[in-house]
C-alpha cells in the first residue's frame, strides 16, 4: 500500500493538450473565464486610474475632510482594498457556479486520455 507521500503513478502517455484546447468543451471553459476576468479587470483598472488621476489633479477635492482627519482621498484609497476583496469574493462565487462545473466535466476526459 503506498504511503500518503508517494507520488501518483506516472501516466503512460501525455494528454493531447492541443486537441483539448481546440475542443468545444475547452472553448466553453475559456469563454466562461474570460467573460468574468476581462470586464472586471478593465473595471478595476479604470477605478484605480480614477483614484490616481484624482489624487494628482483634483487635490482640493481629495483633501476635503469627511469627518475628523479622514478625507476623500483616504476613503478612495481604502475603497481600493475593499474593491479587491469584493472582486475576489465575486470571482470565487462565479468560479463555483460557472467555471468549476465546466472544468469538472473536462477533467475525466483529459485523465482518461493520459492512461
Amino acid at each position: 500500500m503506498p504511503s500518503r507521500n508517494t507520488p501518483p503513478p506516472e501516466a503512460d502517455t501525455e494528454p493531447d493538450w492541443e486537441g483539448f484546447q481546440e475542443g468545444a468543451e475547452f472553448g466553453r471553459l475559456r469563454r466562461a473565464v474570460r467573460s468574468f476576468v476581462f470586464p472586471v479587470t478593465v473595471a478595476f483598472l479604470l477605478w484605480y486610474l480614477l483614484y490616481v488621476i484624482m489624487a494628482a489633479f483634483a487635490r482640493p477635492f481629495m483633501e476635503t475632510k469627511v469627518f475628523g482627519n479622514v478625507n476623500v482621498g483616504l476613503i478612495f484609497g481604502l475603497l481600493q482594498f475593499v474593491s479587491t476583496f469584493v472582486i475576489a469574493f465575486l470571482y470565487a462565487r462565479y468560479a463555483d457556479r460557472r467555471i468549476d462545473p465546466l472544468a469538472d466535466d473536462l477533467r475525466p476526459e483529459i485523465e482518461r486520455s493520459a492512461l
